[in-house]
């Protein structure tokens, strides 16, 4: 008579050669994807082999546990599955809302805010000679000079914090400045 590891591997080896595409079919009714219900029976086959025990020698009760097994995945994979389609479904919203608020923005740029005389270099001249001195050619040699800031640090010998915080005072000091032509602001500072 056979010991029980043997059974165990008898019918372990028969039900993977005989069973493996029928739990594959089964599996891929819940999951879709076919590679996805390939994973999750090869690993139910891969726990059940690295976890057998005694109770297990018994071909009904190998198929019970298997099936068990496979359901369990499957259901874990589809709750996997609704969290990163809910996770999916925020970033998209998020996404549209951020750009239908950039449509907003632009589309409520009214072009009759400046006059077809004005010159907008002009205007943004005369918003960027409202800083500060110091944060006026931090600013200058940055975004119009096109410096690196620790290059302008190194340069004007101080640290590139205080070139950061220079900076940070410039955007918010010509945000306020140009507040009407937020756009154009934005146009500028990308350039």
């Amino acid at each position: 008579m056979k010991n029980t590891e043997q059974l165990f591997r008898d019918n372990f080896e028969h039900i993977y050669l005989s069973r493996y595409p029928g739990m594959v079919r089964f599996a891929c009714e819940y999951v879709v994807s076919r590679e996805d219900a390939e994973n999750i029976v090869q690993d139910a086959f891969a726990e059940i082999w690295e976890t057998r025990n005694d109770s297990l020698y018994r071909l009904n009760h190998l198929l019970a546990v298997l099936f068990t097994s496979i359901r369990n995945r499957c259901i874990d994979f589809i709750r996997h599955q609704i969290v990163v389609r809910e996770a999916e479904d925020v970033m998209q919203e998020t996404f549209r809302r951020e750009m239908q608020m950039k449509f907003d923005s632009l589309e409520a740029f009214d072009h009759d805010l400046l006059p077809p005389e004005t010159d907008v270099e002009d205007m943004i001249m005369r918003a960027i000679n409202t800083l500060p001195e110091k944060c006026r050619e931090i600013f200058v040699k940055n975004k119009l000079e096109g410096k690196k800031q620790k290059d302008i640090a190194r340069e004007m010998n101080i640290s590139v914090n205080t070139v950061e915080t220079q900076m940070s005072i410039a955007y918010r000091k010509l945000k306020q400045e140009l507040k009407d032509c937020l756009p154009l602001l934005l146009f500028m500072l990308y350039l």
